[in-house]
């Protein structure tokens, strides 16, 4: 479950480096500090059981997140052109 964390870490900061390159800085910090919590979560070794609840609070906390942008952030018809 470790080498999971790891694997999540080099995705995101995959990420995070294609949205600095596109200029889209605040996606590419966030995506950093996801890398970084990741990666540094995968050397803890910890119990399996720790890594799941763990991995179920950051969807939760996603999700809710996501939710609460999606409703009352997120501009109507999807942003101005």
């Amino acid at each position: 479950m470790d080498r999971m964390f790891r694997v999540l870490g080099f995705w995101t900061g995959v990420i995070a480096v294609m949205a600095y390159v596109g200029n889209m800085e605040g996606f590419a910090v966030l995506f950093f500090a996801q890398t970084v919590t990741f990666v540094s979560l995968g050397y803890l070794n910890l119990s399996e059981r720790v890594y799941i609840y763990i991995f179920g609070a950051y969807l939760t906390l996603f999700m809710v997140g996501f939710t609460y942008y999606t409703i009352f952030v997120m501009p109507v018809g999807g942003g101005s052109h």
